[in-house]
């Protein structure tokens, strides 16, 4: 199909996001672009990401629905370590042809997402790379934060594990290098998200410090630690996709600096409070926090009796 430059699909959008428009927390007027109306006011904060080279399987796949909360949990997840509830989202789709049924068929499972999550689609935008092999779903979120709190882990706090569903959206400029280009389930199962156990379990106990592992696996772990040392020595057991990987030559540090590695959200408690954290979560203690320097610490799951030090 060649491009066409008018896009005459437009009008079939406008009226599937303008379905998310009443929430409560916007109205959303109509115009040439969308006007908002906040209903609540206080701290926001703004995040952007997109699925990235799993992209590329998407589209090979056309696992569009997938696709989109890959999206989604990437922005979701991130949001969630400042406990913010998320109101908006802005989105910008590449697509490497000009596949309308495609375009369609994205929108309306990020508009049936939204729905679900009173999220209000205020605007958006479609671009065409006919040099690129890879879909792409960018969304720019904003969220509606009560408090602004430290995010920090600090010694005497135990760390809970909360459970990937498998690769999620990192690693996969990599992954299909060693891999290669053929699709399978485990590529395109979508990303886990973990933002409505966070929100509840801060209404009961105080949590810690947060980390999403996303790029840059558990070395991202470094950045929330106040004098202290994280230690994983019970790690949640990796899917058969890791153990595959760990076969085909990657060293166990590159696992778990470029993988999440079977634990997609990590978050640090104190002990009092971990078996509510346990139960709200149903998360996993996978190890603790203790006086340090500010180094990660981690029992491979992949070389027995092999520590690793980031």
């Amino acid at each position: 199909m060649s491009y066409n430059p008018t896009k005459p699909y437009k009008n079939q959008i406008r009226k599937l996001i303008s379905s998310t428009w009443s929430t409560p927390y916007v109205r959303v007027k109509s115009g040439i672009y969308p006007v908002i109306d906040r209903k609540k006011t206080g701290l926001e904060v703004d995040h952007t990401d997109g699925i990235g080279t799993k992209g590329f399987y998407h589209w090979r796949a056309r696992s569009f629905k997938e696709a989109v909360v890959d999206a989604l949990a990437m922005n979701l997840n991130d949001l969630a370590l400042v406990r913010a509830v998320p109101y908006k989202i802005q989105n910008h789709l590449t697509l490497p042809k000009d596949d309308h049924e495609a375009i369609l068929k994205i929108i309306r499972a990020l508009v049936m997402e939204c729905k679900k999550m009173q999220i209000a689609m205020t605007g958006g935008e479609t671009s065409i790379h006919d040099n690129s092999d890879s879909l792409d779903i960018s969304i720019t979120m904003t969220g509606i934060v009560k408090e602004s709190l430290p995010n920090k882990m600090r010694a005497g706090e135990v760390l809970i594990g909360l459970k990937s569903s498998g690769l999620h959206s990192n690693g996969f400029t990599l992954l299909r290098t060693i891999l290669g280009l053929r699709v399978r389930p485990e590529v395109i199962k979508p990303t886990s998200i973990y933002l409505g156990k966070i929100l509840e379990l801060n209404k009961k106990v105080k949590i810690g410090g947060m980390m999403h592992i996303t790029g840059g696996g558990f070395t991202k772990l470094k950045d929330i630690l106040d004098d202290a040392d994280v230690i994983i020595d019970a790690p949640i057991r990796p899917q058969p996709i890791f153990y595959e990987l760990s076969k085909k030559g990657i060293k166990d540090k590159d696992m778990y600096k470029t993988f999440n590695c079977g634990t997609g959200f990590v978050l640090s408690v104190r002990p009092a409070s971990v078996e509510t954290a346990l139960k709200i979560t149903n998360g996993k203690a996978i190890g603790r926090v203790v006086p340090g320097n500010g180094q990660v610490k981690i029992a491979s799951a992949f070389t027995k009796n092999h520590q690793l030090v980031y």
